[in-house]
């Protein structure tokens, strides 16, 4: 028989290289955030590219990579709205090597319009920044006949069943808006849905729909441009970028108010270390007068400060689920 002595002697140098091998790895741990990233990094867009997401995130990658001393790769991964590409980042290793260029769509309207969503966008993500916010531009195609919003209000009305909307997809932003839109005015457009933004816009130009409700990122130059007619901003004011578009409170149309926003996000249990670095590789991508030039240029607004912070983010996904969730229910939207 072992002794008690023998025995206690075994289960303490069992119990010391356990505490050593726990050391060790917390240390191994240590080591690997301080060299962070010590390789490329994927930004997920999960919409098509071209879009205004997509514009977003290879503006932020190109700023933040010499940075960060690693190329930053972006990855535009479509389907479902967004959601295909949020799961992936979703279960993707918590080591801050993936993370997505998420937004409205895909971290709240998501969870009103699929009933197995694959992830939880307030528990399955660590919130990093908000990146840029911007509004919604109601546009036509250039041989419809209206030029105001009540007289597309009109158009859509006399042609019910007929008069076709495109968005980016079943819970996007643009989907949302005419939603929105739609309950707000009893226009009843016809929905089309395509796999973004920069797709519909291809079809707007083409005349194979008659609206789009686009983000001003991505109108601008199209209105700049004179291939597009701009009917209202879905804003309290009008937008820099396209001054001589009227605000939703000069359309008559004040509840028309929505605000696509922009954020980065990585998988859950990435450490608090790793959002940090690239929350202040960000941030000073975002104090660049050049970048902030750009950002201007193409309709995106910087947020304040006090909204970049990851609890700012968290807090804003939580108040979007509010808003949007039971709406998309109580309109019985359901996504494939």
């Amino acid at each position: 028989m072992i002794g008690f002595g023998r025995v206690y002697r075994l289960v303490a140098a069992v119990f010391c290289l356990l505490i050593a091998a726990v050391t060790v790895f917390a240390a191994s741990g240590a080591r690997a955030e301080d060299r962070y990233p010590s390789r490329p990094i994927t930004f997920v867009v999960p919409f098509a590219a071209g879009g205004p997401t997509d514009i977003l995130a290879r503006l932020i990658a190109q700023t933040i990579g010499p940075l960060l001393g690693q190329q930053v790769v972006v990855e535009d991964v479509t389907g479902a709205g967004g959601t295909i590409g949020a799961t992936r980042v979703a279960r993707a290793d918590p080591d801050g090597y993936t993370m997505v260029m998420g937004n409205l769509g895909t971290h709240a309207a998501s969870l009103g319009i699929y009933q197995s969503l694959p992830y939880d966008p307030r528990t399955d993500f660590e919130p990093v920044i908000l990146v840029a916010s911007t509004p919604m531009v109601l546009v036509t195609r250039k041989t419809l006949p209206v030029h105001s919003l009540d007289e597309t209000i009109a158009y859509a009305k006399a042609n019910k069943g007929k008069t076709t909307m495109g968005n980016a997809g079943i819970g996007s932003i643009s989907h949302l808006t005419t939603l929105l839109f739609n309950h707000l005015t009893g226009a009843d457009v016809v929905q089309v849905p395509y796999r973004g933004l920069s797709e519909a816009t291809n079809d707007l130009l083409g005349g194979q729909i008659d609206l789009l409700f686009d983000q001003v990122v991505t109108a601008t130059p199209h209105i700049v441009n004179g291939t597009e007619n701009p009917i209202v901003v879905t804003i309290p004011q009008r937008a820099a970028s396209i001054p001589n578009v009227p605000s939703a409170n000069e359309a008559g149309l004040p509840s028309l108010q929505t605000v696509a926003w922009t954020a980065l996000f990585v998988p859950k249990k990435t450490s608090a270390a790793i959002v940090t670095k690239i929350n202040g590789a960000v941030q000073k991508a975002m104090a660049d007068p050049l970048i902030a030039k750009r950002l201007a240029e193409i309709g995106a607004d910087v947020p304040p400060p006090e909204q970049r912070s990851p609890e700012a983010l968290r807090q804003l996904v939580k108040a979007e689920v509010e808003r949007w969730v039971p709406l998309i229910k109580a309109a019985g939207i359901v996504g494939q």
